[in-house]
């Protein structure tokens, strides 16, 4: 009786943990006195960036199945949706933007954008669209799991990167201990799943 409180008491604070760390930096970001005479568009597409580095940070703890209260099957289907949100945040983030200035977008896209932090923001985009075409078309690329495995984790950890220092640089709507917090919970999380999974080792079949 008191391990099975003690595992529930543990599924609450890592749950409590991941619902503080994800909502502070949002309700700190819709509290900026930067919103004020904003066009809706461009709220709309600086909370869809938000969003997106949140998501950042629970799809490692789903893969290295570090939420309580999942199967491992439940843990990568949920994967997959948060997934699926991710890039519906970035698609909603690049067309708000390109909404509000599409010479800015451009720029950009073409790595001609006179701010740093473009550069990252794109670089992690391509990242992302590319490992949204490798699931789409995973049953035709035929690659090998092991290959699967380490492309994933390769593109994975340029998404985190790139998105990681897109947010620092930026000067935003953002408040910058909870962003800081945030990123870094994101880099962490994923370097704990990189190493804990091991993509790169080669993985014998069970018995």
């Amino acid at each position: 009786m008191a391990d099975k409180r003690s595992k529930s008491l543990r599924a609450t604070l890592i749950w409590l943990a991941l619902a503080v760390a994800v909502a502070v930096p949002i309700a700190a970001a819709a509290m900026s006195p930067q919103l004020q005479w904003r066009d809706p568009v461009y709220i709309a597409a600086g909370f869809a960036g938000v969003i997106g580095l949140a998501l950042m940070l629970v799809q490692p703890l789903l893969v290295g199945g570090y939420l309580p209260g999942f199967t491992p099957f439940q843990a990568r289907r949920v994967h997959r949706w948060v997934g699926t949100a991710l890039i519906t945040a970035v698609i909603v983030h690049i067309v708000g933007l390109w909404i509000t200035s599409p010479p800015d977008v451009v720029d950009a896209l073409l790595f001609a954008s006179p701010t740093p932090f473009s550069v990252w923001g794109v670089i992690a985009m391509w990242a992302i669209l590319a490992v949204a075409a490798m699931v789409a078309l995973r049953s035709r690329l035929g690659l090998r799991p092991r290959t699967w495995r380490i492309a994933h984790t390769l593109l994975v950890a340029v998404i985190v990167a790139g998105t990681v220092v897109h947010s620092l640089l930026i000067v935003g709507t953002m408040e910058t201990v909870s962003k800081v917090v945030l990123c870094a919970l994101a880099v962490l999380a994923t370097l704990k799943v990189i190493v804990d999974l091991q993509a790169w080792r080669k993985r014998t079949a069970a018995r």
